[in-house]
């Protein structure tokens, strides 16, 4: 079996030795797999990765520049990041120095013989020293007269000799270019550290694009980190998407991804505000992407920007738009370009001769939350300039169109455990005649900021689904990919590898990822379940509490009423306090009679009533005082992790959803509605709960409306089969996804030969599990093997469990 871990990442210590159960032994289930009816092919490109910049994922993630705000264009008005040195009896000041090239400036004042003055840089959230390392640092510079050195260095946060530390000569007027390296001896692993750059007699120092980097990944000048690198190749993907998601739109036009400023010296890229509330440094630019690619043996899967931002701006199809069609033609070509054309030359000048591969290229992202109805005009516009130059290519559109023939659409889902569990046969029914299917977004979204193990099982169960469906859905990757797991670093509730500056971990998600991914053959073979018959379970019927909340907004709440068959179960007047109401993150207060929230903070709820409420209307009024989005009543509250709401002019206030929380997780439950609150109104919402029937009216007007009644049950067991073609070894993933062992008697029709013995990888932990800078491990593979195996032999998988067995088969 080939390796679970690449370079340089863990090996698991347990090895468990598994006897198969002879046939008809006791096993109460049945998986049935069709070795002789083999199905569809499985897609070559199928498990691949996608990426944006979102909690910190390029800057002070897998980027390996080490300090924040390097070129000072993080804040016009101060060097954020950046403090002040004056050891003793020194004496200074730093200021910005803003304009199309800002500096920081130094300003030393007097300086005490053994004494020093200058600036550090934390780096995000600490500076990483790891022993017998290389750490590269440039700067540009320029000095008053007198200033003949500087020194540069790492030191500890809290004092102490040096990790590493050099003398630079500096001279003159103009701005100049200065590199050296800083070797760190036997000195321990640590994060708690700062880079300086002072000097030793008063004058005056001005600093451009401060850097710092760490060995990277195959030793790239600009490179990646080496951690993170590995534990996206263990992965084997064969695709990248990127620039991704809302990184690519940008909450403006203004502050979209343009690709062409990500090119050439990164010491001269100005960057550009995220949509994620953070300026992206553009280090790891259009070529920086592809490299990334390259390094990981994947295909490019490039998005182009198609006039559309996240705060609603557009363009419409025609002459406005042709400028931004042309950009994406010339993208397509310093990608694919060779060295005779206009683009291919650059990214050869750039040092990168040879083109890239590029099959598919995404046009936008998300654009069903165009509220203009736009989209199919500009995806028609894009489609026909692109596919006269490039018909070979293959476009993926983000949202349904009528005007062209899509190739692909891009599908999302962010959903809990339960309902990734219950949907894992989606694309059972699909049309095979209609356009293939990327989902180039998806996840459990159970966990903070790394998911837990409940959250890899509803994963699993999902991809069992998708794989079994690769003649339709060609494509898959999670998202979000990356977060940095420190106080202000996520963005994101839920994603799949955390780190800090100096050590990195995979998620229980990311072992499934890897399993599956390394584990998968090229013909999908039919598998059958058929389980033993269990006493029908009654399920209770919706009940629970109400509340309030926002989402990065500010709003108030007043007259709230809580009915049943007429008559008033609760009533709440505020202007006599906010007694009987629990809240969750920020600032909740009465004012005016009504319960007023004011920090931007996101999620953040207050509860109220009885758990054991149901089918009851709530009557609320609603009015936002400022930020992002709308309104969010809650109801069928049973705890913070568990209840529904009714989300009112989310997604940047363009649209309305119910929302429902299970265990951590969310998942939107029926249609959206477009919606958008206005700020300074009074909003009358009434929300009525007839056993699964929902109903959302907003002064009056019903917006949403919902019918769960019929919601089928997560079952016990999923599972996907295939085959390698080439060596004739049958794959078997398997998904316990109950609390119960599940024995199980496993057939292989069509099979003449199969060795006794066979390996595989099993996954398990307690369903809050989770792994985490300090407990990286806690949820891990283990490597098994499986003895006395046939055509037909038994076998128990564990309770809460993820298994990948390969046999050997003829």
């Amino acid at each position: 079996m080939p390796s679970l871990f690449g370079r340089g990442l863990l090996t698991p210590a347990l090895i468990l030795l598994v006897g198969a159960v002879a046939s008809g032994q006791g096993a109460e289930n049945r998986i049935t797999v069709r070795a002789d009816r083999p199905g569809p092919r499985i897609s070559p490109t199928f498990y691949g990765l996608m990426t944006e910049e979102i909690n910190h994922s390029y800057d002070g993630g897998l980027y390996g520049e080490l300090l924040q705000n390097r070129a000072f264009r993080d804040d016009s008005r101060a060097p954020r990041h950046w403090s002040l040195i004056s050891d003793g009896g020194g004496a200074g000041k730093i200021s910005l120095e803003p304009g199309l090239d800002p500096s920081l400036r130094v300003d030393i004042e007097r300086v005490d013989k053994g004494q020093r003055v200058g600036v550090a840089n934390g780096g995000y959230w600490g500076v990483p020293v790891k022993p017998n390392t290389t750490y590269h640092v440039s700067f540009i510079a320029k000095v008053s007269p007198g200033m003949r050195a500087v020194e540069v260095g790492i030191e500890p946060t809290k004092g102490g000799a040096d990790q590493a530390s050099r003398q630079i000569a500096v001279s003159g007027a103009d701005w100049r270019r200065y590199e050296t390296d800083l070797r760190v001896g036997r000195a321990p692993a640590s994060l708690d550290n700062r880079f300086f750059i002072t000097a030793a007699n008063p004058g005056t120092i001005w600093l451009r694009n401060v850097s710092l980097f760490p060995p990277t990944y195959k030793n790239h000048r600009n490179g990646n980190r080496i951690d993170l690198m590995d534990k996206l190749s263990a992965m084997r993907p064969t695709f990248l998407r990127f620039p991704g998601g809302n990184y690519l739109e940008g909450n403006t036009i203004a502050e979209r991804f343009d690709w062409k400023a990500t090119l050439g010296d990164p010491a001269m890229r100005r960057g550009h505000q995220g949509p994620w509330g953070y300026r992206s440094s553009d280090g790891l630019g259009l070529l920086e992407f592809l490299q990334w690619a390259e390094d990981l043996h994947s295909q490019p899967v490039l998005a182009v920007f198609a006039g559309y931002a996240l705060e609603g701006q557009h363009i419409d199809p025609g002459p406005k738009l042709a400028p931004f069609v042309q950009d994406a033609l010339d993208e397509i070509e310093y990608v694919t370009g060779d060295v005779h054309t206009k683009w291919g030359a650059r990214r050869a000048q750039d040092g990168h001769p040879k083109p890239f591969p590029l099959k598919y290229v995404e046009i936008g992202n998300e654009d069903g939350f165009d509220r203009s109805g736009s989209y199919d005009g500009r995806f028609a516009q894009f489609y026909d300039a692109i596919k006269a130059k490039y018909p070979r290519l293959q476009l993926i559109a983000t949202a349904a169109v009528r005007s062209r023939k899509m190739d692909l659409l891009d599908d999302h889902y962010y959903r809990s455990a339960v309902e990734m569990a219950r949907d894992s046969g989606h694309y059972d029914g699909y049309d095979r005649k209609g356009p293939k299917i990327f989902v180039g977004e998806w996840a459990t979204v159970m966990g903070r900021p790394t998911p837990t193990f409940e959250a890899a099982l509803g994963d699993a169960a999902w991809l069992t689904g998708l794989e079994r469906n690769s003649d339709l859905v060609v494509m898959e990757c999670y998202a979000p990919l990356l977060v940095n797991v420190n106080p202000g670093g996520a963005q994101w509730p839920t994603n799949l590898i955390g780190y800090d500056a100096l050590t990195s971990y995979g998620s229980p998600a990311y072992y499934v990822q890897t399993m599956f991914g390394q584990n998968t053959g090229d013909v999908v073979l039919p598998a059958e379940i058929a389980l033993a018959s269990k006493a029908a379970t009654s399920t209770p019927a919706p009940h629970g509490a109400i509340g309030v909340g926002t989402y990065r907004t500010q709003s108030e709440y007043k007259d709230v009423e809580v009915t049943h068959d007429g008559t008033t179960l609760y009533q709440k007047d505020f202007s006599q306090g906010m007694d009987g109401w629990g809240t969750r993150g920020g600032r909740w207060s009465v004012v005016d009679g009504a319960l007023r929230q004011t920090s931007n903070a996101p999620d953040v709820q207050a509860y109220a009533g009885d758990k054991n409420w149901t089918d009851y209307t709530i009557h609320v009024k609603a009015r936002k005082l400022g930020g992002a989005e709308g309104f969010m009543v809650a109801f069928h509250v049973l705890d913070g992790r568990n209840y529904w709401h009714w989300n009112i002019g989310g997604w940047n206030n363009t649209r309305s959803a119910i929302q429902r929380h299970e265990d951590g997780g969310v998942d939107e439950v029926g249609e959206a509605t477009p919606t958008t609150v206005e700020t300074g109104r009074w909003y009358d919402i009434r929300i009525e709960l007839q056993g699964g029937r929902i109903r959302g009216y907003l002064d009056g007007k019903l917006i949403t409306e919902v019918n769960e009644t019929n919601r089928p049950p997560a079952k016990p067991l999923y599972v996907a089969a295939s085959r390698m073609s080439r060596t004739g070894e049958i794959i078997l993933k398997v998904v316990n996804f109950s609390a119960e062992p599940m024995a199980t008697q496993v057939d292989l029709t069509g099979v003449s030969r199969i060795a006794s013995k066979a390996s595989g990888w099993m996954l398990s932990g307690d369903l809050d599990d989770v792994n985490s800078v300090q407990n990286p491990v806690k949820v891990a593979p283990q490597a098994i093997t499986l003895t006395d195996v046939g055509r037909s032999f038994g076998h128990t998988f564990p309770a809460h469990s993820v298994t990948v067995i390969r046999l050997r088969a003829r």
